[in-house]
């Protein structure tokens, strides 16, 4: 059969910004979306090609609940148990590998390696290919019941590469006091921060089932919340974007705790790179210097013309941001007046991007003025002002990928990822890119399942930060940090290295 090399190849770090689903998820976090997965090799950087994406496309319902275990911790093997009943009740696998079957498995291929692991079982003829899926915690999909035993190969491809993908937990490191001791040693550490950083301050974080964005978007009547934020979407209709971009605009230059323990590893030589997902340019509120600062995502700093890629600061458009108003290019109404100086007829057609123009003929009357009845021709209008931050189907700034492998990732020696729940590719790849060696460091609410962090501190980050400060005898500056508070540091009921940090009450 193929190799799971043939099956995924090729870096997402240079690739457009895709939200991504935990397809190998655990019981904490069932609740899957469906969206194109992003898998990552760690050591060759090549495109993604559309077979990969055809792959995906057909099997991406039959990936399910997959561990991230360690078979050598009992109670990470009880999760692996607990994961296993919850996929069996939701599924029928008449011809499944026991968890014990499913260890061993695992545990060969890591020790022989893929193409050993390949010849010692399915070559061989100990077992079949739609049986050994299910060790990787796949269910054979029902369209391919019936088939012969290689129409599962490229399945199980898909499986095997996941788990070589996986970074392995570091066993050195497992306590709140390990954390402490690595940032003290540590001079080149990577801080990955994402919304849950902001939260503090009334930003809204994008994920979370009450209170983020995507959840308060209903009204909006889109097939998936996340639409607001397409790039295909906004130039078809901005006015969506426009209708609740006042919610997401930063109307503060305060930071919170979690942003000043960053520019604190700044002030003692520590930080190598902050690269946040976020959009609110708080960090160069905090005072992170623009060579520390990577802004995956892009930021409401500036704004660029659709039409002819003018910029400005973003402080031009912000009265049509905060009234919901789509913002219009000046230096294209300039145009349009020198060259229509009597309003006259000059009229172009116009492309959208492949699509008949009745498609968009009646999102496009929303926001634009027009008294033409031809369909294939338009009065030319000013281009749209976008906020220069990054949306899913546009590719990130080439400064991510450079700055990652050509500078960081041979000097990183730890990482702290904080308030992220990892679920926007390509950044959520950047752990699973940088050497399995490096200590990671998760911090955040909620766990994140599927990739094995070394130390997981979950709770509120700015108590989380503010703790790690304590301990250090560092001391951390901000006015939200209640210093009087008692807090309190308790090990997770069945793991050896995570904890829930939060005040005592």
């Amino acid at each position: 059969m193929a190799s799971a090399d043939g099956v995924l190849s090729g870096s997402p770090l240079k690739a457009p910004a895709i939200e991504i689903v935990n397809l190998l998820s655990d019981a904490e976090d069932s609740a899957n979306e469906p969206a194109p997965p992003t898998d990552h090799p760690h050591e060759e950087d090549a495109s993604t090609d559309d077979f990969r994406h055809e792959e995906w496309s057909m099997y991406e319902d039959a990936l399910e609940g997959a561990v991230d275990d360690d078979s050598t911790e009992h109670s990470n093997r009880s999760r692996y148990v607990h994961i296993w009943r919850m996929i069996l009740d939701n599924c029928i696998v008449l011809d499944a590998c026991t968890v014990q079957e499913s260890l061993a498995f695992r545990k060969l291929l890591r020790t022989e390696g893929e193409d050993k692991f390949l010849a010692e079982t399915v070559e061989n003829g100990s077992i079949t290919a739609k049986k050994l899926c299910t060790a990787f915690g796949i269910r054979p999909p029902a369209f391919l019941e019936g088939q012969s035993d290689e129409a599962y190969y490229n399945l199980l491809g898909l499986g095997i590469c996941r788990e070589l993908s996986k970074r392995v937990k570091l066993p050195q490191y497992n306590t709140i006091d390990d954390v402490v001791t690595l940032l003290q040693k540590s001079n080149n550490i990577i801080v990955l921060t994402g919304a849950g950083i902001s939260t503090s301050l009334g930003i809204p974080d994008f994920r979370s089932k009450t209170t983020g964005l995507y959840s308060q978007l209903q009204h909006l009547g889109l097939s998936d919340p996340q639409e607001v934020f397409d790039i295909s979407i906004f130039r078809e209709d901005p006015t969506i974007f426009y209708s609740i971009a006042k919610d997401i605009l930063p109307s503060t230059s305060i930071f919170s705790p979690t942003h000043a323990f960053i520019r604190l590893l700044q002030d003692k030589s520590k930080l190598l790179t902050n690269y946040t997902q976020n959009i609110d340019n708080i960090e160069t509120h905090a005072g992170i210097l623009p060579s520390k600062l990577i802004q995956c995502h892009g930021s409401f700093a500036t704004a660029s013309c659709l039409e002819c890629a003018y910029k400005v600061p973003c402080s031009a458009i912000y009265t049509d941001l905060k009234a919901g108003r789509v913002a219009r290019c000046d230096r294209c109404v300039q145009s349009l007046r020198e060259a229509k100086p009597n309003g006259g007829g000059l009229k172009r057609k116009r492309s959208y991007g492949g699509l008949p123009p009745k498609s968009h003929k009646k999102k496009r009357e929303e926001y634009e003025d027009s008294t033409d009845d031809d369909e294939d021709y338009e009065v030319a209008v000013a281009g749209v002002m976008k906020p220069d931050i990054t949306f899913f189907g546009e590719d990130l700034p080439d400064v991510f990928s450079q700055r990652l492998t050509l500078h960081d990732r041979d000097k990183v020696d730890l990482v702290l990822v904080i308030g992220t729940s990892l679920k926007v590719a390509p950044v959520s790849e950047v752990v699973g890119f940088l050497p399995r060696e490096t200590p990671q460091v998760y911090i955040s609410r909620e766990a994140c399942s599927h990739v094995d962090f070394d130390v997981d501190l979950l709770g509120d980050c700015d108590i989380v930060v503010a703790e790690l400060c304590r301990r250090l005898g560092w001391e951390l500056k901000h006015e939200m940090i209640p210093h009087e508070s008692r807090i309190s540091v308790e090990l997770a009921q069945g793991y050896d290295s995570r904890y829930s940090i939060k005040v005592a009450i």
